[in-house]
């Protein structure tokens, strides 16, 4: 069995669920799924912690109304069964694992006294509604449903009744405990017609409000099961309501697609504050005294908003689409950089929070590295543009304008940071001169055929590999820009690695096969099968050499030993694609990013650190080693010597490192 990575941290939130984002009754917690992980995060201190059971991304979560029990849905593939699992939320542990839905799970919802939980399933699994007992773990009851269902709640004061949201109208349900049936009542809309999308429900249980993808609310008396009144009053909100929150008063607090929260008043329908938030509202939860709210968006933002006025107040943030690379500066690992969709960003990497965000819209950044000196960022964009920004301000230093056709995929900067070395989608491997105020290309060197995924440097900076999705790795002389070496697999190449002896590669890529190379002659030494599913995108190797992190589409972190090439260590909780690795420079952490817009930040196990500790060790054992006629010399010597060297060490303090200087300047 393989010992599991330990999830130091996350940074993400996936926002595009409904109610995705839920602020625990004890006022101290937020509750949101990242890919096929729960977090629970701390608000004030933001310790997370994590629950995870799912082997897919999570779909739907909820919270019961004390707070014990967590359950969270998830999707699967077609023809799979798809688990809800019943968490225990103070001892983050899992209670129940439900499996009867298939491919998807809708909806879920717990039962006023927590008797019950309902769940419901996706198309594929005919609308089916399931009620759970929860202490006992079986289904007692279920319905199928012709139309589609988008979500299902309990009433707020009883454990018999629900309301179902179908896309054509909704439905009270009633639980037939004799009969062992759900019994259901259309509302009557009279002949207005909607697609239905989310529902909130009043403390009394008297009336619930339903938002559409029209754009409006409808007001639903319940024993009556028949709408009154529409809102808000000659406005829609644009791309429909997404989620509804009520407060004590009565009035209507509606998170749109367009990204508006709005609070409509209970005794006029009309709008009464609102205020603009960046992606679409998805999430609306409530404090214990109703006076603030936290919402989240599709974007990924989470915001802290009081009941009043609607201000907005930004608290998490974060990417909402695919990562495609990470970099830390050289030999500092406090600080690190992400690029994606639109955007680069900078991360605290101890507290996890966003100190910079550089934005070009409309593009899409595939590569990014900092220099040696630590003075800009330089970045590859799908414009075939190189940017280079300053690291603290994200002012924009340089652009060179059309550095590659159809998008620059990869880049790396030399150790004296005087020049970029750069690969295209078109195969084009070009050397780039950076100057004070101008930047020159060298060379172009044009052998590749398809995209150049991963670009790697020797520190004398004589030599590069690069890796493309041709099946060629080539060896490039940055003096003579002529290719050295070409390695040939039938593979798409997706990353290139130099063992820090720099005697060896190590690649890898579609074929599932992670490959030593030698670079003296270009054999290839051995193979490993990097996964047993799908393609290997991304590795990273410590700076001894010992150990090495691989990544890809099975989704899954791996720790091999670089020696015996054997697997000890395997990490799950990404949900996508995994994208790029590194290893942190004080080599403690391991960074993975994902196509979900997830980073996960992993601890470096504690056997991988102490192997580390004990590579130097033979080192000393070695001085030690020496010939007795020798050490009896030497101490003798030494016996002579230090009297002297004992009074001048206490006259002046810096003798011993001027001594050491004065050494290794002769050297």
């Amino acid at each position: 069995m393989l010992s599991e990575l330990e999830i130091q941290a996350v940074i993400g939130f996936t926002g595009r669920i409904t109610q995705g984002l839920i602020l625990h009754p004890d006022n101290e917690h937020i509750i949101y799924p990242l890919g096929s992980t729960i977090v629970v995060r701390h608000i004030i201190s933001r310790a997370q912690t994590f629950l995870r059971g799912h082997d897919n991304q999570i779909s739907v979560i909820t919270v019961s109304r004390s707070g014990d029990y967590v359950a969270s849905g998830q999707r699967t593939y077609m023809g799979f069964q798809a688990d809800i699992i019943i968490w225990d939320f103070k001892e983050r542990s899992m209670i129940h694992r439900l499996k009867l839905h298939k491919v998807l799970i809708q909806s879920l919802s717990f039962s006023y006294n927590e008797l019950y939980l309902a769940s419901l399933g996706g198309i594929d699994d005919k609308n089916m509604l399931i009620v759970w007992d929860i202490k006992a773990g079986k289904a007692l009851y279920g319905t199928p449903n012709r139309d589609p269902v988008n979500q299902v709640q309990f009433y707020n004061q009883s454990d018999e009744k629900m309301i179902a949201v179908l896309n054509t109208g909704v439905q009270i349900l009633t639980i037939d405990k004799q009969n062992k049936k759900i019994q259901s009542v259309d509302v009557s809309f009279g002949n207005v017609k909607r697609t239905f999308t989310c529902v909130a429900i009043d403390k009394n249980d008297k009336y619930c409000y339903c938002g559409t993808k029209t754009g409006d609310v409808f007001e639903i008396q319940m024993d009556m099961a028949i709408y009154k009144r529409l809102a808000p009053v000659k406005k829609l909100f644009s791309q429909g309501v997404n989620c509804l929150g009520l407060l004590p008063n009565g009035d209507i607090i509606v998170g749109a697609g367009d990204g508006m929260i709005a609070k409509v008043s209970y005794q006029t329908m009309q709008i009464v504050a609102s205020s603009e938030l960046l992606g679409g509202v998805t999430s609306i939860t409530f404090t214990n005294d109703y006076t603030h709210f936290f919402t989240g968006t599709s974007q990924s933002n989470i915001y802290w908003l009081d009941t009043e006025k609607l201000l907005p107040e930004l608290r998490n943030t974060c990417h909402y689409e695919r990562i495609n690379d990470v970099a830390f500066p050289h030999n500092y690992s406090d600080v690190f950089a992400t690029s994606s969709l639109n955007d680069i960003r900078v991360w605290n990497a101890k507290n996890r929070q966003e100190l910079l965000r550089i934005q070009v819209p409309n593009l899409e950044c595939w590569a990014v590295a900092f220099m040696n000196d630590g003075k800009s960022i330089v970045s590859g964009w799908s414009d075939g543009k190189i940017r280079s920004f300053l690291p603290q301000s994200g002012r924009l230093m340089y652009v060179i304008n059309d550095a590659h056709i159809h998008g620059c995929t990869s880049l790396t900067c030399t150790s004296d940071c005087q020049r970029i070395i750069s690969g295209g989608s078109e195969g084009e491997v070009r050397v780039w001169e950076i100057g004070k105020q101008t930047q020159v290309m060298k060379s172009s060197m044009k052998e590749h055929r398809g995209r150049v995924w991963s670009i790697q440097v020797r520190r004398n900076n004589e030599q590069a590999v690069s890796a493309s999705a041709d099946g060629s790795c080539i060896i490039w002389d940055l003096k003579s820009f002529t290719r050295v070496m070409c390695l040939f697999e039938s593979t798409l190449f997706k990353m290139v690695l130099y063992h820090p002896e720099e005697s060896q590669l190590l690649t890898t890529g579609s074929d599932r096969k992670i490959t030593y190379w030698e670079t003296f002659d270009g054999q290839a030494i051995r193979m490993l099968d990097g996964s047993e599913e799908g393609e290997v995108n991304a590795l990273a190797i410590t700076k001894e050499g010992e150990h090495f992190v691989s990544g890809g589409e099975d989704k899954e972190v791996k720790l091999w030993g670089y020696d015996e090439g054997i697997c000890y260590f395997k990490g799950q909780g990404h949900s996508g694609t995994i994208t790029r690795i590194t290893i942190s420079p004080d080599q403690k952490s391991i960074i993975s990013v994902g196509a979900e817009g997830a980073i996960f930040i992993w601890k470096m196990p504690e056997s991988v650190i102490n192997a580390k500790a004990q590579l130097e060790l033979p080192t000393v054992q070695n001085v030690k080693k020496q010939s007795e006629p020798q050490q009896q010399s030497q101490q003798l010597q030494q016996s002579q010597q230090a009297p002297k060297d004992s009074q001048s060490q206490k006259s002046n303090p810096a003798a011993k490192s001027v001594k050491s200087g004065t050494k290794s300047s002769k050297k």
